[in-house]
């Protein structure tokens, strides 16, 4: 072998070296697998301790991993949730992404976005950020990553050695449901327990019933994928997530600071890295993901994300130097339900014992204006939703004039509640002398949050909220259903832009 050729040789073998490394480097980088339901509530699934839904994926997946019993969202509307999820970002930090059916600035990254940069492939199918328009400021697909029609069509093009993140969105348990779906799947609706804040009766609970229906849907969703998972030879490199946006579509849960809209189901699995069969009750909110997927990828963390990593808590050896001592969400305009477009902003602070709630427009109705009340579903009264129209029908009886109060009538400038005696937050204790400061603590240690990380609510800065777009014009002039327009006496149509 003369001089050219061996040079050519050792060249090649350390051209083929270098590719084998780096071929390495990136497979120990984790595949990340989110599996994401739509506006359930973290105690619907059997390993959070219910009896009567039937979850025995997201059961399993839970005993190979770390099942959260404290998380939530950083807002309890949709597109907020989601925002806040990719970004890293609490709401009131992303501008028009505060708002439901709203936009995202470009300027605001999205872990997608840098996971991409950091070599890996980013897919998602669904709703994914939304619902809103990415295209009304320059974005040329959702923030989300690439869409796909399924996992299956994602997972058969993945290439060996290149780390992927997928996003999978259910379109479950999201109302509308056909009415007595639960009992035609089987769920007894004698068993279920209607928690004190909804009214005990046979419609509220096959209202449930078809909810749990919907969440099985979405259980039978994650097992599939799972077995896709395994079957691709992914399975053991993958983290798998699951978790929903926010809260259940009931009164008093989704578009409130209340745990039924705050508070999701979050379970993390990975068996050769992370804890098994583990439980962990520290607070924690989807705000943490972005930064736990970019430490998982060896990308570097942005500094204006708020959120933090949750690896300490997941890994076998980690130990939680800080653990978190209280969240802080919010909400601005959820549905387009007041006149001129108006929302219902809030701020709120929850510790292991107590909530904090501050309505910054008491005044308003924080269900959205009478007759409809939009904010909760069904939001236009245009399909059934058997334990709004219940309590709607009888709010001046005994049976649901407490339900009506608490879920659709205006409320005051300031709330708080004892978690621990008191978990269906019925009684306020914001104006009770003993609590006073308690109450003067949270709201100290809130506000100085919010203005850390800029709140105009609390700066003084420009309260754009109430003005910006809202991409859903059908909802700008509701139309009841004829079973509803009939039942409580409706228009044809209403307004909300005069």
């Amino acid at each position: 072998m003369n001089t050219i050729t061996r040079i050519k040789c050792c060249c090649l073998l350390a051209i083929a070296f270098c590719l084998s490394c780096t071929s390495e480097k990136e497979q120990d980088r984790p595949n990340i697998l989110l599996l994401m339901s739509d506006n359930q509530s973290w105690n619907h699934v059997g390993v959070y301790g219910d009896s009567v839904v039937k979850t025995p994926n997201m059961d399993k997946i839970a005993s190979e991993g770390v099942r959260f019993t404290h998380a939530f969202c950083n807002s309890p509307s949709c597109t907020p949730a989601r925002a806040a999820l990719l970004t890293g970002q609490d709401i009131w930090r992303i501008e028009e992404g505060a708002n439901l059916w709203g936009t995202l600035p470009t300027k605001f990254e999205v872990f997608p976005e840098l996971l991409e940069k950091a070599g890996y492939r980013v897919g998602y199918d669904g709703k994914g950020w939304g619902p809103g328009s990415y295209e009304a400021n320059g974005r040329t697909r959702n923030p989300g990553g690439d869409q796909y029609r399924n996992f299956a069509d994602f997972i058969k093009n993945a290439k060996k050695g290149e780390p992927w993140s997928y996003w999978f969105n259910s379109l479950h348990p999201h109302r509308p449901y056909e009415v007595g779906s639960g009992q035609k799947a089987g769920i007894d609706i004698h068993k279920i327990n209607a928690p004190a804040y909804l009214p005990d009766t046979e419609d509220v609970r096959i209202d449930i019933a078809d909810y749990y229906a919907a969440i099985q849907t979405f259980d039978t969703e994650v097992g599939e994928i799972m077995q896709q998972l395994e079957e691709s030879g992914h399975l053991e490199n993958t983290i798998v997530l699951i978790c929903s946006d926010n809260g259940w579509q009931m009164p008093r849960g989704l578009a409130n600071l209340y745990d039924f809209g705050t508070r999701v189901p979050l379970i993390v699995s990975w068996p050769e890295k992370f804890k098994t069969d583990a439980v962990t009750e520290d607070l924690v909110t989807l705000l943490d993901l972005a930064p736990t997927f970019l430490t998982l990828a060896k990308a570097e963390v942005p500094d204006y994300m708020t959120g933090k990593s949750l690896l300490p808590i997941l890994e076998k050896d980690g130990e939680i130097a800080d653990s978190r001592e209280f969240v802080v969400i919010g909400r601005e305009r959820h549905a387009f339900v007041r006149q001129h477009g108006l929302g219902y902003p809030g701020r709120a602070i929850r510790t292991k014992e107590y909530l904090y709630i501050k309505n910054y427009e008491a005044d308003r109705w924080p269900a959205g204006d009478p007759p409809l009340y939009g904010d909760v579903d069904p939001y236009m009264l245009n399909y059934p939703g058997p334990a709004k129209f219940f309590i709607l029908e009888h709010k001046d009886e005994p049976i649901a004039k407490q339900a009506f109060e608490l879920a659709f009538a205006k409320r005051p400038s300031e709330e708080l509640y004892h978690i621990v005696n008191d978990p269906d937050q019925l009684h306020n204790l914001a104006d009770d002398a003993d609590y006073q400061a308690i109450k003067q603590e949270l709201s100290s240690k809130m506000i100085a949050h919010l203005k850390e990380t800029k709140d105009p609510r609390e700066t003084g800065g420009e309260i754009i909220w109430d003005s910006t777009d809202y991409f859903s014009e059908i909802d700008k002039t509701p139309v009841p259903s004829k079973e509803a327009i009939e039942k409580f006496n409706l228009d044809t149509m209403y307004n909300y832009l005069k």
